[in-house]
């Protein structure tokens, strides 16, 4: 069992990788970058990867770790495995850029979002498309003579435009032109969810630890379907904790009921509300005036979502632990319990 301090050690060391990294990218000469670009990219790149949890990019050398049963691993191994790791958290801030622009968010980790900067604005768009970019230089310049390169890019390619489908599907549900409560349902939302976050925050950092140790992704298929059904899980949590999370705690101010999102909230509300409490759903998700919002919240209280959501949470928990211990591989059973504890009854 790894230590606390083996742990701490382990994140240090991954954050160490950071700069050389973005260094490397800084000073590509494919860029000819004047110094006041190379000043406002290392700022782009600085805001928006390093603030995150890096529960991700970090799970990448934790499940190799585990993959080789607890042994240390070697200068190359941890580098290769953090180099995917910080890949993946390149790929989580060209997606949250993006993302906030497209949702009008305020703020992101605790801070601004980068769009709401006087000085960004609209070129944010073209910085996420510039952090996406930079992955293939990163993954190119260290992977490229390995066997399973190919694989990595393709991953990763196919897993981006999965996430791309779930955010469009997210946005086409809560485009105020297609705005309708009645096709918010447990199928539609599964379908957002699996798309918009299971493949790239859950399966991704798993698959890239499994190439890495010489594995065959199609013979881990159980193993994905557990992890999507974690990652469904874990969006769960953020649809409450954007409703009944402390800002102050999660770092950001949620928006989803102005929003009109498709969430796990409004859809159990949906099912378990009565005629007056449909009429004030109806008549108030999805506007941004306080009044409005407050009532939505109102008829989530009253239908005690918050104990509905606890109740969940255990249930689902139980129910992933038992799949991952059907599981025949005693290494991927860890990797899979050490991820699921991890997440279980986070507040932020």
């Amino acid at each position: 069992m790894t230590s606390e301090l083996e742990l701490d050690e382990a994140r240090a060391r991954f954050l160490g990788l950071y700069d050389r990294l973005k260094n490397e990218l800084l000073q590509d000469p494919v860029f000819d970058l004047m110094d006041e670009a190379r000043r406002y990219v290392e700022q782009m790149l600085d805001y928006n990867i390093r603030g995150g949890k890096l529960n991700r990019g970090f799970s990448v050398i934790q499940t190799y770790k585990l993959l080789k049963d607890g042994e240390d691993l070697s200068e190359e191994e941890f580098f290769l495995a953090g180099v995917l790791g910080w890949s993946i958290e390149w790929l989580q801030a060209c997606l949250l850029v993006l993302d906030d622009i497209m949702d009008n968010s305020t703020t992101r980790r605790g801070q601004l979002c980068w769009y709401k900067l006087p000085k960004v604005g609209s070129r944010a768009i073209n910085d996420g498309v510039f952090i996406k970019g930079s992955i293939h230089k990163m993954v190119k310049r260290y992977f490229r003579e390995k066997p399973y390169y190919v694989d990595l890019l393709e991953l990763s390619d196919e897993i981006a435009l999965q996430t791309s489908f779930g955010q469009m599907l997210d946005l086409v549900s809560s485009h105020e032109s297609e705005r309708d409560l009645s096709k918010y349902n447990i199928p539609a939302y599964r379908r957002i969810v699996q798309y918009k976050t299971s493949y790239y925050s859950f399966y991704l950092p798993i698959a890239c630890a499994l190439l890495l140790h010489g594995e065959k992704l199609e013979n881990f298929t159980d193993v994905k379907n557990i992890l999507i059904e974690m990652g469904i899980f874990f969006q769960i949590q953020d649809d409450f904790l954007d409703c009944f999370g402390d800002p102050e705690v999660t770092g950001k101010i949620g928006t989803d009921i102005e929003d009109h999102k498709c969430t796990w909230l409004i859809v159990q509300a949906l099912e378990h509300a009565n005629d007056d409490q449909l009429k004030i759903l109806y008549g108030n998700y999805g506007k941004a005036d306080p009044e409005y919002i407050t009532q939505v919240k109102n008829v989530y209280i009253e239908l005690d979502l918050e104990n509905v959501f606890f109740e969940y949470e255990l249930s689902s928990y139980t129910d992933l632990l038992s799949s991952i211990e059907a599981l025949p591989n005693p290494a991927v059973q860890e990797v899979l319990k050490s991820l699921l504890r991890k997440i279980y009854g986070r507040k932020r």
